[in-house]
């Protein structure tokens, strides 16, 4: 039930994180602040599909 979902920075719109969710529980869409290496900081970042 787990789905592979790609993570995208919020500032410079780069797929930069792969991770799974369980579309179950929680279908909207994830957001969370992670490293962004082209930003060189933390940073929010969206799911993309």
């Amino acid at each position: 039930m787990r789905d592979i979902i790609i993570l995208a920075c919020t500032e410079c719109k780069r797929r930069t994180y792969n991770t799974t969710k369980n579309k179950r529980k929680t279908p909207d869409r994830l957001e969370m602040k992670k490293y962004c290496r082209w930003c060189r900081r933390h940073v929010s970042h969206r799911e993309t599909n």
